[in-house]
């Protein structure tokens, strides 16, 4: 990799970090929990989720960096994975290359050792091969091309989950507005072409705007929460209120998107680079100072809560596929963890 790594890039290190330490070994744990009153829910791994925004901050990441709201792909993928769905079937992956169609998944576990080598090495090494890998997935919808942030999906089963997302940490008055239409029509346009899919919105919000613009703030939460109800939008929406100390990283105003994008023609669609070779002194020592941050359980709605989406979204998913499929993510919500109510 020539040059020295931009901020989406050094994340991706840190990312992966945090991710593995959650999940040693590549064991994660069951995010189904049965309280003292019989009740079965899903319990998300906050503690998680706080180390991975906080990555932005340490990085001095603009919201224009796409960084911000990488955090929470990175984190609704992991649970996904945490229940227990293949961790190479949801997007973005916990490695490089960050998308991986599950037909060349199944390649590499069918070839020889030498073979899966040599093929693991190329996919690895390249940015992107046309085609084959890429750093972001766009879905076609009713009339669009739609870029979706964390999914599922195969050539078998069409996707099978579709969740966008969001992060707005400054400029509420001048962007609310804007980012709620583009989702709402983002949801009709998936949903008619993908009626099965499991569809979900995660809205980032920082909780300053309790205190700066709280008329604001109630209206968001309130239309984010009527989102989740539409019967042909989403399935389910989610808030996510951050709270952290000092100013958010300051970047050049949002840039309209290109129109050929929306349209389904892009230049150069899959090109990243792949996360640069940081030390593993250099990772601890980025994540031994990670800034203070923490979700404002308080003022998320339970309408809107990250458990309630992400139990929606999972049961969405299994309740409109065959018992046959999955079998793995059935067991765990089978199986719950024994908690004290």
């Amino acid at each position: 990799m020539a040059g020295s790594p931009n901020s989406k890039q050094q994340a991706w290190g840190l990312f992966d970090k945090i991710v593995a330490d959650a999940a040693p070994a590549g064991i994660h744990t069951n995010p189904w929990i049965r309280d003292g009153e019989g009740h079965v829910k899903y319990q998300p791994d906050f503690s998680a989720l706080e180390r991975l925004l906080a990555v932005p901050l340490q990085l001095g990441a603009e919201t224009q960096s796409g960084v911000p709201a990488l955090a929470l792909d990175v984190w609704l993928s992991y649970e996904l994975r945490r229940a227990g769905f293949d961790a190479d079937a949801t997007w973005p992956r916990a490695q490089h290359p960050r998308i991986l169609p599950m037909p060349i998944v199944q390649l590499l576990r069918a070839v020889t050792a030498k073979e899966r080598e040599a093929l693991q090495l190329r996919l690895q090494k390249a940015s992107s091969i046309q085609g084959v890998t890429s750093a972001s997935a766009s879905i076609l919808g009713k009339n669009y091309f739609k870029q979706v942030d964390v999914i599922m999906t195969d050539w078998m089963t069409g996707p099978q989950l579709l969740i966008s997302t969001k992060r707005m940490d400054s400029s509420y008055g001048n962007n609310a507005a804007n980012r709620v239409e583009e989702s709402y029509g983002d949801a009709k346009n998936l949903r008619l072409r993908h009626p099965l899919a499991a569809l979900g919105f995660v809205f980032g919000l920082r909780s300053d705007i309790l205190d700066t613009q709280p008329d604001t703030a109630a209206w968001l939460i309130d239309l984010l929460g009527k989102l989740g109800r539409e019967d042909d939008a989403y399935h389910a929406t989610c808030l996510v209120m951050i709270e952290y100390g000092g100013n958010a990283p300051e970047g050049p105003p949002e840039a309209i998107d290109e129109p050929l994008v929306a349209a389904g023609v892009e230049t150069d669609p899959t090109a990243e680079d792949p996360p640069p070779d940081l030390t593993d002194l250099d990772v601890e020592r980025s994540l031994t100072t990670l800034p203070a941050v923490s979700i404002r359980h308080d003022a998320i709605p339970e309408s809107v809560s990250p458990a309630r989406f992400m139990e929606t979204m999972v049961r969405r998913v299994l309740d409109v596929t065959p018992i046959n499929l999955h079998k793995e993510s059935r067991r765990r919500m089978a199986e719950p963890v024994e908690r004290p109510g």
